[in-house]
């Protein structure tokens, strides 16, 4: 093993741990932005509760994912300065972009919106929220944009060793942008979707264990207070304080959401296959473990179970389309590039790849038959509700092996076509440098990991916040004082 391996595997663990935060942050910033805008439109008080317990949730995501990002910039310096000596003139501008326009509109609106609840006029701080919501999205395009171009290099000329672009318009529209941005985003509301059906799944099943513990002591002196139920005296809800119907809400709306978001990626996924057929064949080669081009390949589900014609047909939308093999490509890249190993691990791209699709179905179709089981204001089977929580991790699982097939599938090239991984990295990096970077990064973000986990738990298993005394009450007589709903969120980051 040397400095390159241990840098790969560097940049791997960093980036899989940032991706854990960045899809939640984007998705679930725009369903926080939709249920403050239906409070706003309707006035119900159960939607300003959800909008205040999943803005809670959401900052907290947002804050990791600042956090760890920030790891992913200074990489560029630490461990790939030929990388980023040959792409800086090209890669900088999407980044600055992302940095200077996206991350600004972002981070600039979400501390208004923070900070403005009980100070700006209820559609100025509804704005603020959508302001941050589409600075999240613009700054996923931007990056999407500067790591499509690394697949697809387009509006550039090599001069002196580097690249220099010569058409930022073709970088930022690049076809493989185009297609990825959508495919991206969408999982990215497939995972917000998840966590926000998991959450109140998790809650229907406290309130009915809480409805049953009550009927069990009804009538019993002494009887044991419900699970989760909290004293008046302490200013909280009880376990009913909720209501189920605010539970029903925030999940059918996560339902619907997670469904569409299957809907558009399998329909950007399908798109962005036809791509990578013309524009990077060794990856659809080795996603499919395909040895040798063949004219109405095959797809097999899993090894040794085959289905005639179908990979043809979803590279191509031509049953009898010639496709590429991973041999045949290797020979005709030693004649072009030199000679040289141009495979990448096979094994974890073809796993990769069937990982994404059946755990990515699985939770869209879990959410489709969610909205019928929910259908007509009937409430959600318990067993149901307890598949919801099994259910939460498989959207990231998802998102985390397209990552690994999208990523691992390009190598050995950083640039396709342009500049090898071998040659990207630093060459004053030393093995032992790099190994002490990468333990300390994997410590550190392990300590994160926990941190998050149990501010998230708690969070959760707090609930919202109180409701507001009836009008006229006197504050502090009521289930929780009236400041309670209007109270900045940020404190709740400093347990």
């Amino acid at each position: 093993m040397d400095a390159l391996d241990l840098a790969r595997w560097q940049f791997g663990v960093t980036t899989v741990y940032h991706f854990l935060f960045v899809p939640l942050t984007i998705g679930l910033g725009v369903f926080v932005a939709g249920l403050q805008t239906a409070w706003h439109r309707t006035g119900r008080e159960h939607y300003l509760r959800l909008t205040r317990f999943f803005g809670k949730l959401f900052l907290i995501n947002f804050a990791m994912g600042v956090v760890t990002g920030i790891v992913q910039e200074f990489q560029f310096g630490m461990n790939w300065s030929e990388y980023s000596t040959f792409v800086g003139d090209v890669f900088g501008a999407p980044l600055a972009l992302e940095a200077l326009l996206a991350f600004f509109l972002e981070s600039t609106f979400l501390g208004l919106w923070i900070f403005g609840w009980d100070r700006l006029p209820k559609r100025v701080h509804l704005a603020c929220i959508w302001a941050a919501a589409i600075g999240s999205n613009l700054s996923a395009y931007f990056i999407l944009a500067a790591n499509a171009w690394m697949k697809h290099p387009v509006g550039y000329e090599v001069t002196g060793g580097r690249a220099r672009m010569t058409d930022i318009g073709a970088v930022l529209t690049n076809s493989t942008a185009l297609a990825q941005v959508p495919h991206v985003i969408a999982a990215a509301f497939l995972v917000a979707g998840g966590f926000v059906i998991a959450v109140s799944a998790y809650w229907i099943l406290r309130e009915r264990r809480a409805d049953a513990a009550s009927r069990d002591g009804a009538g019993t002196a002494g009887a044991p207070a419900a699970p989760g139920a909290r004293s008046p005296a302490g200013g909280g809800p009880g376990p009913r304080a909720a209501g189920p119907s605010m539970w029903r809400t925030s999940l059918r709306a996560a339902l619907v959401m997670t469904a569409i978001a299957g809907v558009v990626v399998a329909g950007s996924g399908d798109l962005s296959a036809r791509l990578v057929h013309e524009q990077q064949p060794m990856k659809l080669a080795a996603a499919e473990g395909l040895r040798h081009d063949e004219n109405g390949a095959p797809f097999s589900p899993v090894p040794g179970v085959e289905v005639p014609n179908l990979l043809s047909l979803l590279a191509a939308h031509d049953p009898r389309a010639r496709v590429q093999g991973v041999e045949d490509i290797q020979r005709r890249y030693a004649e072009q590039f030199g000679p040289g190993d141009y495979t990448p691990n096979v094994p974890v791209v073809y796993w990769s790849f069937r990982v994404m699709i059946v755990f990515g179905m699985a939770a869209a179709s879990l959410a489709a038959l969610g909205l019928w089981l929910t259908r007509r204001r009937r409430p959600a089977p318990a067993w149901f509700a307890r598949a919801c929580l099994w259910a939460l991790p498989l959207p990231t699982i998802a998102v985390i092996a397209g990552w690994l097939l999208s990523e691992i599938g390009r190598q050995p090239w950083t640039v396709q076509g342009e500049l090898l991984t071998a040659a990207s990295v630093s060459p004053g990096v030393s093995l032992g440098e790099v190994a002490t970077s990468l333990a300390v990064f994997t410590l550190l973000y392990g300590a994160l990991a926990v941190a998050e986990a149990r501010l998230l738990v708690r969070h959760v298993k707090a609930g919202p916040a109180p409701s507001a005394p009836p009008p006229g009450a006197e504050p502090g007589t009521g289930p929780g004082d009236a400041r309670a709903a209007t109270a900045p969120l940020a404190p709740t980051l400093m347990y």
